[in-house]
């Protein structure tokens, strides 16, 4: 799960520059990277749209953990959801045309945890129960609040997605003989 003889990221001592209230939040994150890294290393390209009993696939875990983490980040910054966002909403689940690889799926994650830690590092503890709004709705949160649910979110699919990729590779699924 995370590198031999280190204890799990949030055992390892404050992250540089990043707020102390929102160091769980950074620490979520990048135990999730380091997870995700690890166990996803080989994972079989013809597994990655299974969804063994009818759970969701790999590669949808893969696609929403770096969408809600980028809508998480957008509403935290006081920000609506770009069309570009909305898109990407709309086709999570959907083996891509391009772009869909473990490996891709793998990076496009890593590259959006590291686009949450710059803004974890800017982000003034001063700000943190400033009201947010969410969706369409404007349903009520704060920062603190969505950031805090960007790190469960992400643990959260992080376990179910795991879970996933260990019945695949027992089963066998996808794979000819």
């Amino acid at each position: 799960m995370h590198p031999p003889n280190l204890p799990e990221v949030w055992l390892r001592g404050p992250l540089p520059g990043v707020p102390p209230l929102l160091q769980p939040v950074a620490h979520a994150l990048l135990q999730a990277r380091e997870e995700l890294q690890a166990q996803l290393l080989d994972f079989p390209a013809d597994q990655l749209w299974q969804q063994p009993g009818g759970v969701a696939s790999v590669g949808f875990h893969l696609q929403h953990l770096r969408g809600v983490l980028d809508r998480l980040l957008t509403y935290a910054r006081g920000e609506a959801l770009s069309p570009v966002q909305l898109q990407a909403l709309q086709q999570e689940g959907q083996a891509p045309a391009a772009g869909g690889t473990v490996g891709e799926l793998v990076a496009a994650f890593n590259a959006q945890v590291d686009a949450a830690l710059v803004q974890l590092k800017a982000t003034p503890e001063a700000t943190l129960t400033e009201v947010r709004g969410v969706g369409r709705a404007q349903l009520p949160s704060t920062v603190l609040g969505l950031l805090v649910h960007a790190a469960e979110h992400t643990m959260r699919h992080l376990g179910q997605l795991l879970v996933t990729a260990r019945v695949l590779r027992a089963a066998g699924f996808g794979q000819h003989g």
